[in-house]
């Protein structure tokens, strides 16, 4: 390295806001950026001619990611608590030669600066939201030209309409959008008209549940892969989900449950613009639109190491909230009746509800949002003898699907084994009941993987068998 470039370097360092250590394979600590210092309560002397284990040891570095990465051989991101009681999210890269560790390259970023913005976002969100208040109703050739665009999405309240305007203006720039909300509020039907809205309307719409895919596959079914480049491989290769995208809008649902290295991968691919098959030696362009969604709270999960920040950065450039149905009840009716519609249109019948259910469905908390409301509606479809639907049919639904939400500690041995049933059907009948009650409770094969104490892939794999889908 010339000396102009050893200078170049060293200036990135000392002006950077992370706070970087350059560590011997072995712990010792070889040299760290000036701001380091502070966080750590410690001298820079005093850093240098110490290993991370010593510091760990002295509660400097609770815990050491640098290391996590010497035990695991592989790149780590945690959250620390320093010697000086601040919080930092911690990220470590070894540097192997001839297969030897022989360098660990940490970087650490004081979360005061992440608490600072979250606190001034939610500031100017409340602005906003008093600025709305006080606001006029938009003017009407925008409401018309919004009914017009509108397709069906079903909005009638005002706050539904405002995001959808909101939408609406952005949607014709690349930004990239990240979508809040409870699970079942519509954050994919909202996703799918942004889309439409676009100038990529075009091109493809590819949704992807990072929840839905067992992580061993994953880099595989996003990324795409040669043939050959592993066993089971398709012959002709694949093309990943992020190239099929070509074009078009890329919609990432629950984001948050994306594995931290698919977090590092993914950042790359957004900074870069480009990507690499599994078991390729060439990048390959990619152009899409990125829309992510989650029911999260992503600054929560980079406090806790389990997201990355730099990626929080990258995908909260447009954040959209959408309210849960409890909060808009206007939108109820016109929901209610585009399923009616396509109920009848699905089952070959024209069935109405009785006076007596729409008290019950503008009454009701819809926990499960609109997913739930259009379940609940199927069952009672499904379940009228008549073509009129009315609140007995309704009811015996809730009431059965309260009462098995109640039960969830009961021990599942307390369900008696049918006559002629074999041991075998039994297991798998209580198996069955317990993910349908989990499914309704939880809100993600990850959340019902920790629950039982198996793996995720287990879960997508027993639920794919009894066709059971996360409905929360």
């Amino acid at each position: 390295m010339s000396d102009i470039d050893r200078r170049v370097l060293q200036t990135i360092i000392e002006t950077a806001n992370d706070h970087f250590f350059i560590v011997s394979g072995d712990g010792q600590i070889l040299d760290i950026s000036p701001g380091a210092e502070a966080v750590y309560g410690v001298s820079r002397e005093e850093l240098l001619s110490s290993s991370v284990q010593q510091l760990q040891a002295a509660g400097v570095l609770k815990p050491s990611i640098t290391m996590e990465v010497m035990r695991t051989r592989q790149p780590a991101q945690l959250m620390q608590i320093t010697g000086t009681g601040r919080r930092v999210i911690a990220e470590a890269y070894p540097v192997f030669v001839n297969g030897t560790l022989e360098r660990i390259i940490s970087r650490s970023r004081d979360l005061t600066d992440l608490q600072l913005l979250q606190d001034e976002y939610a500031l100017l969100q409340k602005r906003f939201s008093e600025h709305l208040k006080r606001s006029q109703a938009a003017p009407d050739a925008e409401e018309q030209a919004l009914d017009d665009a509108l397709d069906n999405l079903q909005v009638r309240s005002h706050v539904m309409r405002e995001i959808a305007l909101l939408l609406k203006r952005v949607a014709p720039s690349d930004a990239n959008v990240l979508m809040l909300g409870e699970s079942g509020v519509g954050k994919t039907a909202f996703a799918k008209q942004l889309h439409r809205w676009s100038q990529r309307c075009d091109g493809p719409f590819i949704e992807v549940n990072c929840a839905a895919i067992p992580e061993n596959l994953f880099e595989s079914e996003m990324f795409g892969y040669q043939p050959g480049a592993f066993s089971g491989a398709a012959r002709q290769g694949k093309a990943g989900l992020l190239e099929q995208a070509e074009g078009g809008t890329l919609f990432l649902d629950e984001i948050g449950e994306l594995p931290l290295l698919m977090q590092t991968k993914l950042l790359k691919v957004i900074q870069d613009g480009s990507l690499t098959r599994l078991g390729d030696t060439r990048s390959r362009r990619v152009d899409f639109r990125l829309v992510v969604a989650t029911n999260q709270d992503l600054g929560k999960q980079v406090e806790a190491g389990l997201f990355r920040l730099d990626l929080y950065y990258r995908l909260n450039v447009i954040p959209v909230t959408l309210p849960p149905l409890r909060e808009r009840r206007e939108d109820i009716p016109d929901l209610v009746e585009a399923c009616l519609q396509r109920l009848n249109q699905r089952y070959g019948r024209q069935k109405i509800l009785g006076n007596q259910v729409w008290s019950t469905l503008m009454g009701s908390d819809w926990p499960g949002n609109v997913r739930e409301l259009e379940n609940w509606l199927e069952r009672a479809w499904l379940s009228s003898p008549t073509d009129q639907i009315e609140v007995p049919a309704t009811q015996a639904y809730t009431e059965q699907h309260t009462h098995s939400l109640a039960n969830v500690s009961a021990s599942p041995l307390a369900a008696p084994l049918a006559s002629g049933e074999s041991l075998k059907e039994y297991l798998e009948r209580l198996e069955r009941d317990a993910l349908q009650t989990l499914c309704h409770t939880l809100p993600s094969t990850y959340a019902i993987a920790k629950r039982l104490g198996i793996s995720q892939s287990s879960v997508v794999r027993r639920l794919q068998r009894y066709g059971i889908k996360i409905i929360r």
